[in-house]
C-alpha cells in the first residue's frame, strides 16, 4: 500500500514550487519590503545593536559612597586615585572596606553598622559617622532594623557638591599624594547615539527611497506599452437604456448587441455571428458615450472606456503594445466590452498625413485592423467606437468584418429632446409653471448635453436668487445666457444706442412681415456676448428641407439691419460686420451647392468640383 504522504506529494501540480516557511521563493531566497534581501537586513540590525551595546555604560563595582565617608576615607590615607569628571568623583583605595550592597536601602546604607562592630580592617568605618545613632535605644514596638548586607570594594564612586564648594579638597589630595585625574564630562549615551547615529540613519533612509524611486521609475519605463483604459466592472453604477432618451432607433440597434452578450448560444447555435465592431456617428453631445455605457449596464459585462488619443505616443510601437494588451484584457474578461471614444485620433486615413508610412499613428491603427481581424468567432469581445468625423477614417477599418454596423446617434427631435429634459430635472424641484414640452419644441437643434447644460444653469439660477424651486422664467433665463449671451454692462453712449436700436428694429421689422421668414422670439439692445444687440428667431415646427423662398427670406432678414441703418442714420456701421458673413455664406451656398441661380453649372459638375483634398 502506498504511502499517503507520498501520494499527495505525487499530485502536486507541476510548475509551482511549495512556499518556504520563511516566505522565500523557490531559490530559497526573500526580499523585504523594498527588495532588500533578509540577510542583508540581519547584518544591519546586529551592526545597530552593536553601535548601541557600545556606547551603553558598563556597570563596575563601586561603593557609592557620601561625600563625607569619601573625605574621611582621604583623611585616613585610604585613596591612592581620583577620578574628577565634572561633579562625579571615583577613585580607587588602599585597602578594600566593607559597604552595603548596592540592592540596600537607603537607610541601611547610610548607616551599614549599626547592629555589628566596625571592620577591623577600616580604622574609619562608615559607622563612625553616626555613632548617636547606633548607641540610641530601641523605641517599644518598633520593628528592629535588619542587618545590612556587607560587600568589599577596592573602588567607590561620589558627588562633589558643587553648589556649595569645598576648597580644601585640592590641598588635601596633594597632602596624601593621591594620584589625581581630571577628564571632561562626556555626553549620555543616548545623546551620542542621537547626534552620531541619526545622520547613519538618515543616510540608510535615503538610499532605501532612492531605491524604490528607481524601481518605481524603471517599473513606468518598462510598463510604458501598458494600455491606460479605464475598466467599469459591475459594481460600478449601471446606466441602462432607460436613462439615455432621444435615441430611440440607435437602441434598437444596439439591442441586439446587449441580447449577443447576454445569451451568445441563442445565435452562435444557428451558426450566426454577432458584430464585431459597432461604430456609434454623430454630432458631439448626443450621447455615444452614453449609450455605450448603457450596452455595458444592459449586459452586465465588464466595460473598458479609452480614448483614441491615448493610444498615440512619441515612441514608434507604444500603441500598438497598448493595443494589444487592451485586447487581452478584455479577452480575458469576457463577455466584456471596449468602447474606443474619438476614434478618428488613431483610425484615420493612412497616407492622407505629413509623416511616413511608419508613424506612430499608422502603426497603431495596423495594430488594431489585426486584433479586430483575430476576433474568435466564439470569443465574446465587442468593439465600439463612437467619432463625429466618419469620413476621414481608414476604410479597412469600416469594412464588414471590423466595424460591420454603423448606428447613427443624429440630433434629438422635439419628443427626444422632452425624454431627455426630463431625466435631467427628475432631480430638480420643479415649479408648477414648467413646461417641459414647450422647452423641448422651442430647443430646436440643441444636443443632449445642451439640454444638461440648460437645466443645470436654471437651477443655479434659481438658487442664486434663494428660491427653492426652478420656474419657468430660469429656464428662459438659461436660455437666453446659453443661446445669446451674458449680459454685459457696456455703458453705450445715447448715439450707439439709437443705432443698436435702430439696426435691430430693422430685423425684427422684415422678419415680422415676411411671410417665410421664423417668427420673433426677442428683440434687445442690451449687450450679450459679443454682440450689442440681438434678434432672436425661433421655427414653429422642425425642418429638415429649405426651399428658395425660405433662404431668400432669411437673406432679407439679415440685410434688413444695415438697410435700417443707411435709411434712417444716412450711413452704415461696422455693427452689421456679422450679418455680412452670414449673408455671404448663405448666398455662396445657395449658388455654389444647391444651383440657385441663373447662370450657374448644373449639380452634378458643383458636387465633383466642390470635392475636398482630403476625401480625394
Amino acid at each position: 500500500m502506498p504511502d499517503p504522504l507520498e501520494l499527495n506529494r505525487s499530485q502536486k501540480p507541476p510548475g509551482k514550487t511549495p512556499p518556504t516557511p520563511g516566505g522565500a521563493g523557490p531559490q530559497g531566497t526573500s526580499s523585504g519590503p523594498y527588495g532588500v534581501g533578509l540577510l542583508t537586513w540581519a547584518i544591519f540590525l546586529l551592526l545597530a545593536l552593536w553601535n548601541l551595546w557600545s556606547y551603553m555604560p558598563r556597570e563596575t563595582r563601586q561603593a557609592n559612597l557620601p561625600y563625607s565617608v569619601f573625605i574621611q576615607q582621604l583623611s585616613a590615607g585610604n585613596v591612592t586615585r581620583v577620578s574628577l569628571v565634572g561633579s562625579r568623583i571615583s577613585g580607587e583605595f588602599a585597602r578594600a572596606i566593607e559597604w552595603p550592597a548596592a540592592h540596600a536601602s537607603p537607610a541601611t546604607r547610610a548607616h551599614p553598622q549599626a547592629n555589628e562592630p566596625a571592620p577591623a580592617n577600616a580604622p574609619l568605618a562608615p559607622a563612625q559617622s553616626a555613632p548617636a545613632q547606633a548607641a540610641r535605644p530601641a523605641t517599644p514596638g518598633a520593628r528592629a532594623p535588619q542587618a545590612p548586607t556587607l560587600a568589599r570594594y577596592t573602588r567607590f564612586r561620589t558627588t562633589y557638591p558643587s553648589v556649595v564648594g569645598d576648597a580644601d579638597l585640592m590641598p588635601l589630595l596633594r597632602s596624601h599624594h593621591v594620584t589625581i585625574e581630571v577628564s571632561a564630562p562626556t555626553e549620555p549615551w543616548f545623546a551620542i547615539a542621537l547626534t552620531d547615529g541619526m545622520p547613519v540613519l538618515l543616510m540608510v533612509a535615503l538610499l532605501v527611497w532612492m531605491g524604490r524611486q528607481a524601481k518605481k521609475s524603471q517599473s513606468g519605463l518598462f510598463g510604458v506599452g501598458r494600455n491606460r483604459a479605464r475598466r467599469y466592472s459591475a459594481d460600478s453604477p449601471k446606466v441602462k437604456f432607460a436613462d439615455v432618451a432621444g435615441a430611440d432607433e440607435a437602441k434598437q440597434d444596439l439591442a441586439e448587441v446587449v441580447d449577443f452578450l447576454r445569451k451568445p448560444d441563442k445565435y452562435l447555435r444557428i451558426g450566426a455571428h454577432i458584430p464585431r465592431g459597432v461604430l456609434l456617428v454623430g454630432p458631439p453631445g448626443t450621447g455615444k458615450t452614453l449609450l455605450a455605457r448603457a450596452v455595458a449596464g444592459e449586459a452586465g459585462a465588464p466595460f473598458f472606456h479609452i480614448s483614441g488619443s491615448e493610444f498615440v505616443e512619441m515612441f514608434v510601437g507604444v500603441g500598438a503594445s497598448r493595443v494589444r494588451d487592451l485586447f487581452e484584457q478584455a479577452k480575458a474578461a469576457q463577455p466584456a466590452i471596449v468602447f474606443v471614444d474619438e476614434l478618428d485620433a488613431v483610425g484615420r486615413r493612412r497616407g492622407a498625413g505629413m509623416g511616413a508610412v511608419n508613424d506612430e499613428r499608422e502603426q497603431t491603427l495596423n495594430q488594431l485592423l489585426v486584433e479586430m481581424d483575430g476576433f474568435d468567432e466564439r470569443q465574446q469581445v465587442i468593439l465600439l467606437a463612437a467619432t463625429n468625423r466618419p469620413d476621414v477614417l481608414d476604410p479597412a477599418l469600416l469594412r464588414p468584418g471590423r466595424f460591420d454596423r454603423q448606428v447613427v446617434v443624429p440630433l434629438p427631435d422635439w419628443r427626444g429632446r422632452e425624454g431627455i429634459l426630463r431625466i435631467h430635472t427628475r432631480h430638480l424641484r420643479l415649479a408648477a409653471d414648467v413646461n417641459l414640452e414647450r422647452i423641448a419644441r422651442t430647443a430646436t437643434g440643441l444636443s443632449g448635453a445642451d439640454l444638461a447644460n440648460l437645466c443645470n444653469e436654471a437651477a443655479l439660477g434659481a438658487a442664486r436668487e434663494n428660491r427653492t424651486e426652478v420656474a419657468m422664467q430660469d429656464f428662459d433665463a438659461a436660455w437666453d445666457k446659453i443661446v445669446l449671451g451674458a449680459p454685459r454692462a457696456n455703458m453705450l453712449t445715447p448715439r450707439d444706442r439709437r443705432v443698436v436700436a435702430y439696426h435691430e428694429g430693422g430685423h425684427a421689422v422684415v422678419a415680422w412681415l415676411t411671410p417665410a421668414a421664423d417668427p420673433v422670439r426677442k428683440v434687445t439692445i442690451v449687450p450679450r456676448g459679443r454682440a450689442l444687440g440681438v434678434t432672436e428667431q425661433l421655427p414653429t415646427e422642425e425642418r429638415y428641407n429649405m426651399s428658395r423662398s425660405d433662404l431668400l427670406a432669411r437673406l432679407d432678414v439679415m440685410l434688413a439691419g444695415r438697410e435700417s441703418e443707411a435709411l434712417v442714420i444716412g450711413e452704415t456701421t461696422t455693427g452689421a460686420e456679422n450679418d455680412l458673413v452670414q449673408a455671404t455664406r448663405l448666398a455662396r451656398r445657395m449658388i455654389a451647392r444647391w444651383a440657385w441661380a441663373s447662370s450657374a453649372r448644373s449639380p452634378s459638375m458643383i458636387r465633383r468640383s466642390s470635392r475636398s483634398w482630403a476625401t480625394r
